[in-house]
């Protein structure tokens, strides 16, 4: 696995359009298939990926589960870990991550989970925190994105790096 450091220092905030017809071009490429959870960004990753022509031959699912109890109904999130982490952590977006690679059947799933403003952060949760989650294999792991902006900013950014951060996980070496 490349250390997240090593990752996130690789991913920048490009044009959101532009990764994703990278992203699709190289899941065509490689015979791979993505679905995606979305809290915070509200579907914008999906968005982005749909808008490119040729999408469906990669994507099929996209949740949107912006309330906790779509989280639990639609991809198995455990009420426990949002009654004790709360639903911006770590833990919930491997959990969306895994339900969406469960429920989709795709090859690869993501998910997002944050606080994009400007109302919602506290001083443990700053508006700007945001937890992405990538499902594999069986196996997810998340990290965290500190973003500056507006709240349209903060979603592009966030979704712009989920994109980048997908083919730089599963080039050559990248292992999830």
């Amino acid at each position: 696995m490349k250390p997240m450091e090593v990752l996130l220092d690789k991913v920048f905030d490009t044009n959101g359009e532009k990764a994703a017809e990278e992203l699709v071009k190289f899941l065509k490429e490689k015979g791979l298939k993505i679905s995606t959870a979305e809290s915070c960004t509200g579907g914008l990753v999906s968005q982005l990926i749909t808008s490119v022509s040729g999408a469906s031959d990669v994507f099929g699912f996209g949740y949107v589960t912006y309330a906790n109890e779509a989280k639990v109904k639609l991809l198995g999130v455990s009420e426990k870990t949002l009654e004790s982490v709360g639903a911006v952590s770590v833990e919930t977006a491997r959990e969306m991550a895994l339900g969406a690679l469960k429920s989709s059947g795709s090859d690869i799933a993501v998910a997002l989970t944050g606080i994009a403003g400007p109302t919602g952060g506290t001083e443990e949760k700053p508006v700007g925190l945001v937890y992405a989650g990538f499902a594999f294999e069986g196996e997810a792991f998340a990290f965290e994105y500190r973003l500056k902006g507006t709240r349209d900013e903060i979603r592009m950014k966030a979704a712009t790096k989920t994109l980048e951060a997908v083919k730089l996980l599963l080039e050559p070496g990248g292992e999830l």
